[in-house]
């Protein structure tokens, strides 16, 4: 299927040369490799974006400072589409067209990559998103993902819920009205019950109905559910904690890489997290020396921990200034040389990667990345690696 896209999405690059050389063209075209990236700098998602935004500047300044690659330095350029799945997505985007983009670190939220993964291919820009994880974003040969798809985040899930007997009895509360949460959710519950797991309630709400969870909370405590599966954000998640325990409800919880976040929530009140599993790529707390070199950089540029997605960004830098030191990429290729020449590295069945959110990374056509995710628990007010 990738492949038939990659026919037609040639045809449509030749015929949109002439426009998207104008685009690179509308300012003095830049001697360094310039990545753009997209993601919510403003809004309830901003967490997520900042942290992007921070890691990826952090990882190109590393570079430049060890001399770029090849001798050419990289330039980044980021926008604020506030995790809109439309126009905003939109704008980002061609905003950073505008400014000569050669590689797309984007988008942040599965929303707005969904509303560019088509421009991006029929522009002929290799897309790598840090965190958009639907198997959707992914459907054209162009765009690659750093993070887990949503479906194998909710058998990873399953799995550990399982394997570790951490519950029998399961309830889940989902966003039936996010890419995302439906993803995990629709993995889990088949994975679940293949495991044995009693999945006692399914819960849903959309993004109109997302700051009552009363009738949710209710279910879930009337099932007997020990454990609630949250496939969720950080903002949900925290309304539902605060709301279980007015309730009276102390079941288990567990989330996926959306829960990272929680214990930085305006007005909520941390504590509420204490005892909160999820699975996520990065652990902040590991003690290899990869990741305490970055967490100590990344606190000194910025003043707080990264979260996972600000490691997912900076591994997607570092990945892209390997391949394109592989593939000895300089700053006069087109875009669509340069898409080539990457697709034509990531995939290749030598390549791996070994950064902070995963050893022997390894990508192939489908564009999925192939990484072990990693169990946390909150204690003591912040994440620890679980066994």
């Amino acid at each position: 299927m990738k492949k038939a896209k990659r026919i037609i999405s040639l045809v449509l690059a030749a015929v949109l040369s002439v426009a998207s050389f104008a685009g690179c063209a509308s300012g003095e075209k830049s001697t360094n490799i310039v990545i753009g990236g997209s993601g919510p700098l403003t809004g309830s998602a901003a967490q997520y974006g900042i942290a992007v935004k921070n890691a990826a500047q952090l990882a190109v300044n590393e570079i430049n400072d060890a001399g770029g690659v090849n001798g050419t330095k990289f330039e980044l350029h980021f926008e604020d589409d506030e995790a809109d799945p439309g126009d905003k997505a939109v704008n980002a985007y061609n905003a950073l067209k505008d400014k000569g983009m050669q590689v797309f670190l984007g988008t942040v939220t599965t929303g707005s990559c969904l509303a560019v993964i088509e421009k991006s291919n029929a522009d002929r820009i290799f897309q790598f998103t840090p965190s958009a994880s639907a198997a959707d974003v992914i459907k054209n040969d162009n765009c690659f993902q750093i993070c887990f798809t949503d479906p194998n985040q909710g058998k990873a899930s399953a799995d550990y819920i399982a394997e570790n007997g951490i519950a029998k009895k399961v309830a889940v509360i989902y966003d039936s009205s996010d890419a995302y949460s439906s993803g995990i959710y629709n993995t889990f519950v088949s994975r679940a019950k293949e495991n044995g797991l009693e999945v006692v309630t399914e819960q849903s709400f959309t993004k109109d109905s997302k700051t009552d969870f009363s009738a949710q909370i209710s279910a879930a405590k009337t099932a007997g559910a020990e454990l609630v599966f949250l496939p969720i954000y950080y903002q949900e998640a925290s309304l539902i904690l605060s709301q279980a325990k007015s309730a009276g409800y102390s079941p288990k919880f567990f989330g996926c890489d959306g829960l990272d976040g929680i214990l930085t929530t305006e007005n909520f009140d941390a504590s509420l997290a204490e005892g909160v599993m999820l699975l996520t790529p990065f652990a902040a707390d590991a003690d290899d020396e990869a990741t305490q070199k970055f967490v100590e950089a990344y606190k000194a540029a910025y003043g707080e921990v990264p979260n996972q997605f600000a490691a997912d960004a900076y591994d997607g830098v570092k990945i892209i200034a390997q391949l394109v030191e592989q593939q000895k990429i300089t700053p006069d290729m087109d875009t669509s040389e340069i898409c080539d020449k990457l697709i034509a590295a990531i995939t290749a069945s030598d390549f791996s990667y070994n950064g902070l959110t995963g050893e022997n990374m390894q990508w192939d056509e489908s564009g999925a990345v192939s990484k072990n995710p990693k169990a946390v628990i909150i204690k003591d007010g912040a994440y620890s690696a679980l066994d």
